[in-house]
């Protein structure tokens, strides 16, 4: 890894089959050790049941509300602040409970790798 500043503008967001925006703050091979994406749940919205294989993921929550659901524990609300940790393989889902944009930090480690993603 190299000394570096990444910058992103809002015009690198795109949408997912898993239901929210995604903007890839930092991902890349000569970081492996971590990825932060910008995560956006639209009101209303629940995204799909997935988990991470080999990868450990926190959601930092910037804005709105919703409820998130991960393992075998009940379904949480989260707000501004909370972290939700998610170790590898562990099912997870997120709903936008409130009228505003649900936006958290999602932030992996080791890096996110689209082969390491799987829909259940």
């Amino acid at each position: 890894m190299k000394e570096s500043i990444k910058k992103k503008g809002l015009d690198d967001e795109f949408y997912t089959a898993e239901k929210c925006h995604i903007t890839e703050l930092c991902n890349s091979a000569d970081d492996p050790d971590v990825s932060i994406a910008k995560a956006r749940v639209e009101p209303g919205i629940t995204t799909n049941w997935h988990r991470l294989k080999a990868t450990s993921e926190r959601y930092c929550i910037l804005s709105g509300i919703g409820v998130v659901e991960i393992g075998e524990l009940p379904p949480q609300e989260v707000c501004c602040g909370d972290v939700v940790v998610i170790p590898p393989m562990c099912r997870q889902r997120i709903t936008n409970t409130g009228t505003e944009d649900l936006i958290f930090l999602a932030i992996c480690s080791p890096r996110f790798l689209p082969g390491n993603y799987e829909d259940i």
